[in-house]
């Protein structure tokens, strides 16, 4: 039987996970949908609060309840910390709703702030399930106008919004944490964008094309794939006459901050701007392995390519 799918999705309070993990259920045609919420209220009525203070707080302020306060370095640590010892005692209950559903061979989707990278021991279930691990992020000023929403929606405003300062350092956290043990950080520009990075992950739906737009354009070969369609660049392989192997290099750029990041190091460096620009001289085209939610998506990126004249074809 095939190995089912098991989609955690990660995030700080007011991103949109919820939305968002409805709406790739929907999209997969996966029925079971967990919030990590609905766990911890189990394991709130197992283990009392005179034995885990930090369980039955909020995720966001937990930290009074550690002991020995000062001898974290600053409130970000301290915050960090308490937010740690509170997700520590829903993770088994979580590894074993995983457990569950891999048995009976269901597709389950978990999403909250309870999933941590490096706290859930994922390496257990790699052999007998696909697993999926995504960490949501979200600019400060657009995080904040949806966790005022979502306060509002939920009726608890006034709790809630005293501690938007606490939430974005757990969100800051698990950013750090995702970039330490690899797990894909997906910014929430919008619904639809969010979906196609996380189905470019699931679907894995790749192609390598040549190009032989010059470095000035790359600019415009950028917006197409990564702005426009939210697909990436796995791998760049320049093609130069008089030498039999190509000179291959592993981008994975797959999000506008990070291609503009690039982008920005191309312009305030002239000197690594002027070595790229002779290595594109020297190659006729290059070869660019992108990748795109779906097979669709990478034919409407590639005819858009060749509609700007970017495409290398063989006389």
């Amino acid at each position: 039987m095939r190995r089912p799918y098991v989609i955690l999705i990660g995030s700080a309070s007011g991103i949109g996970k919820s939305t968002i993990a409805a709406e790739l259920a929907k999209k997969l045609n996966i029925k079971h949908l967990v919030e990590s919420d609905f766990i911890r209220e189990v394991v709130r009525g197992i283990i009392g609060s005179e034995y885990a203070p930090a369980l039955h707080s909020s995720s966001y302020n937990a930290y009074k309840t550690l002991r020995d306060k000062n001898r974290y370095q600053s409130y970000d640590e301290l915050i960090s910390a308490g937010f740690e010892e509170h997700a520590s005692f829903v993770i088994p209950a979580i590894e074993k709703v995983i457990y569950r559903a891999i048995n009976d061979y269901d597709d389950i989707i978990l999403e909250g702030v309870h999933l941590v990278p490096g706290l859930i021991d994922l390496e257990q279930f790699k052999e007998i399930a696909n697993i999926y691990f995504f960490v949501l992020a979200s600019d400060e000023e657009s995080h904040k106008e949806r966790f005022v929403k979502r306060a509002v929606q939920i009726h608890r405003g006034g709790k809630q919004l005293d501690y938007f300062t606490e939430n974005r350092i757990i969100h800051d956290h698990l950013l750090k944490k995702a970039e330490d043990n690899e797990v894909p950080i997906i910014y929430t520009e919008s619904i639809d964008s969010s979906l196609k990075k996380m189905l470019r992950t699931i679907n894995k739906s790749c192609r390598t094309i040549k190009l032989k737009n010059s470095l000035d354009e790359l600019e415009d070969i950028i917006d197409i794939l990564i702005r426009k369609h939210n697909g990436s660049f796995e791998k760049i392989s320049y093609i130069m006459d008089g030498f039999t192997d190509p000179l291959v290099r592993n981008v994975n750029i797959n999000e506008t901050k990070e291609a503009e990041s690039f982008l920005n190091y191309l312009n305030t460096h002239p000197n690594k701007k002027e070595e790229m620009e002779k290595l594109y001289n020297l190659s006729k085209y290059r070869e660019f392995l992108i990748c795109a939610s779906d097979i669709e998506e990478l034919n409407l990126i590639e005819k858009e390519f060749d509609e700007k004249g970017y495409l290398y074809k063989e006389i």
